[in-house]
């Protein structure tokens, strides 16, 4: 009898261990089968591919029969796919495995989100070709701007030994649609391209092609210098020619489909062909040119400032502009959604159109480096929205950034899309269960940008937790509004890079680097003084108006027209200027920063209250981090209206939360981040 407990116990333990929600699943939390009678699956294909979409319908699907169709008629559609209820047949068709795939995910969401599933009738084409997770891992385990542990790669294991996570990671991506994958750090060790760290990146490679995804790599400019030992490594000397000729002919017998190079040129003090006279056009075409010839291509970071006297929000601009039409035609320049650097609100980056004749990709940050990193709950498809929708005018009215790269204004050759991974080694993959969220929302806005904040969080509440109203309709207005309140709490009308040093994690609005790079001091960018505050990017500022097409560079050289979410972004605005709804923009100011705290208040009860619908783990590790939350936006409301009013020398409004902390005292604070890094 006794035995016979133990074995019942044991039996009763096994679904707790196998369903613990620890956020190891993502959004992946399909009902599994369990024996109950499999759904037909019919299909005439056979290969790697198929067979994962058909494993995925025999554990999950629970509804009619499923044919899985390659049908070349169907090429206009890309990777992508149809999807028909016909009789009691349920038909994804694509002209390509990986789209058959993406329906079959397709489907199991509509099932999981409990969408009628009796009378479909769908159509899916991606926004973009190439739809890319940039991963900023280094070579030693380390992840520059990860807060979620340690990288995934275990490149001291491989080639030998397989993390089970590989292929999981590979399975999340692709049932997002997300197709393509650069494996390290944009601030790229040379080392990456040693034989023996190719023979790896082919295991990681071999583990996602069934998935539809491809490898791609950050390469260093210095490569030939530093491991082949040439002279040095200018674009226009054919030793380095030849060196990367050669690179590229072993990269592609060890792994055939090899996407091709990312590049982070002359920036932050990284190589480029700078360093030798030459332009970035000479430096991305010698690459271009080694990768032609296997269908490689060339993405070439547009991120670049150096130490000048020029507004460094002009500076991609300036340097890039020159050069449109000079790139071979497997070139396209990667450019980050604003001017200075994925701060939590900025103007877009007027590069966007500037260029007629370079095709042109969008580079978004997924991981938290200006936004709390992986302790604060800020849902990023706004942020995305804001920027794939906003009219740049390039080509007329209606000429917005995703139009101008999704190949709806411009026949390029090819279309991408990019945002930074906030993936680690995690149990729950991003170190918050909620940034599990803007992985999700970036892959679905790079599959369909069209998508709204809306139906993206709908999606993921109701995979991830439970589609109970009760927790999903409160839950998703907490998801929607924070991004806006994060900018509230941190920088608002425009305020951006008053981050600590190095880090980026807490404020640090006084902070003026001596010696150091003026534009990496948080007083460059405020320009705080008696005045009033913000920077002028007007004509009698930087200038930085005239880059935005007209109208654009009239609205936001105008202090009157600029939208006020920007106003601090533009101009120098006088402490005592009287804003849209009549406060002084000192009041407004006060107001906003108090707001910001409010809300997250406000996020805590509406989290309290949902306790009874999800599971324990995941709410109490949730609410942890809306404390965490809570208490950061405090101090940066402390620490920037005392520091702010030490130039107003006006007093905070009487109904405003007096501060907690003294300003002396804040500006004692140094965080050691190492753990985060």
């Amino acid at each position: 009898m006794k035995q016979l407990q133990i074995y019942l116990f044991l039996f009763l333990m096994i679904p707790l261990a196998v369903f613990a929600e620890d956020g190891s699943k993502l959004w992946l939390r399909f009902p599994a089968k369990n024996g109950i009678s499999t759904s037909k699956i019919i299909t005439k294909s056979n290969s790697a591919t198929i067979n994962i979409a058909k494993k995925e319908l025999s554990s999950h699907w629970f509804g009619s029969a499923v044919e899985l169709r390659l049908d070349p008629s169907l090429k206009n559609l890309k990777d992508g796919y149809t999807i028909k209820s016909v009789k009691n047949t349920t038909v994804i068709s694509s002209s390509m495995e990986n789209g058959l795939l993406y329906g079959v995910y397709h489907i199991l969401r509509l099932q999981q989100t409990k969408v009628d599933l009796s009378k479909l009738n769908i159509t899916e084409k991606p926004s973009y070709d190439l739809r890319f997770l940039n991963h900023w891992d280094n070579l030693d385990g380390t992840i520059e701007r990860g807060y979620a542990g340690h990288s995934l790669w275990k490149w001291e294991d491989l080639p030998n030994k397989i993390s089970p996570r590989y292929g999981e990671y590979a399975r999340a991506n692709a049932s997002i649609g997300i197709n393509a994958t650069v494996l390290n750090n944009v601030n790229a060790s040379p080392n990456m391209l040693r034989k023996d760290y190719l023979q790896k990146v082919k295991v990681l490679a071999d583990i996602f092609r069934p998935y539809g995804i491809k490898v791609y790599l950050s390469v260093n400019f210095s490569s030939p210098k530093v491991l082949g030992g040439l002279e040095n490594s200018d674009p226009l000397n054919k030793d380095v020619q030849k060196w990367w000729k050669d690179k590229a002919s072993e990269i592609y017998k060890i792994i055939p489909d090899f996407g091709g190079f990312l590049v982070k040129a002359n920036s932050e003090g990284q190589p480029g062909p700078q360093d030798y006279g030459r332009t970035h056009a000479d430096g991305a075409n010698m690459m271009a040119d080694v990768l032609k010839p296997y269908g490689g291509m060339v993405m070439w970071r547009a991120f670049v400032y150096s130490p000048s006297k020029e507004d460094r929000a002009k500076q991609a601009y300036l340097e890039f502009t020159p050069l449109d039409g000079q790139f071979r035609e497997n070139v396209i320049i990667q450019i980050k959604n604003g001017p200075v650097d994925f701060q939590p609100r900025e103007a877009f980056n007027p590069l966007f159109g500037a260029m007629k004749k370079t095709p042109q990709m969008v580079e978004f940050q997924i991981t938290q480096e200006y936004l709390g990193f992986s302790n604060h709950l800020v849902f990023l498809a706004p942020l995305f929205k804001e920027t794939l929708d906003s009219d740049t005018y390039a080509d007329g009215k209606g000429s917005t950034i995703a139009k101008l790269t999704d190949r709806s204004l411009r026949p390029e050759k090819m279309t991408a899309i990019a945002g930074v991974a906030n993936i680690g080694e995690d149990t729950n993959w991003t170190g918050h269960h909620f940034a599990q969220a803007n992985w999700y929302a970036f892959g679905r806005l790079a599959w369909n940008h069209n998508l709204s904040s809306d139906q993206i969080a709908d999606e993921w509440l109701k995979m991830t937790f439970t589609d109970d109203q009760k927790f999903v309709n409160p839950v998703k207005k907490i998801m929607l509004t924070s991004r806006e309140t994060a900018v509230d709490y941190m920088m608002p009308l425009g305020l951006h890079h008053i981050f600590a040093n190095g880090h980026h994690y807490g404020p640090e609005p006084w902070g003026n680097y001596k010696g150091g790079r003026p534009d990496w001091s948080p007083v460059y960018y405020h320009q705080a003084d008696r005045v009033g505050l913000g920077f002028d990017r007007t004509k009698t500022g930087s200038n930085a108006v005239s880059q935005y097409f007209s109208p654009l560079n009239e609205i936001y050289g105008n202090i009157k027209t600029t939208p006020e979410n920007l106003i601090l972004w533009f101009h120098h605005v006088p402490w005592d200027y009287q804003m849209k709804n009549g406060k002084t923009m000192w009041n407004e100011l006060c107001f906003k920063y108090d707001s910001g705290v409010k809300e997250v208040r406000n996020y805590q009860n509406t989290w309290d209250s949902i306790k009874p619908y999800i599971d324990a783990e995941r709410f109490s590790a949730v609410q942890g981090k809306l404390k965490i939350q809570q208490e950061d936006a405090v101090w940066w409301k402390d620490a920037c209206l005392q520091y702010f009013q030490t130039f107003s020398k006006r007093p905070i409004p009487a109904e405003i939360e007096k501060p907690v902390h003294k300003l002396e005292d804040l500006k004692k604070i140094k965080l050691n981040m190492g753990h985060h890094n």
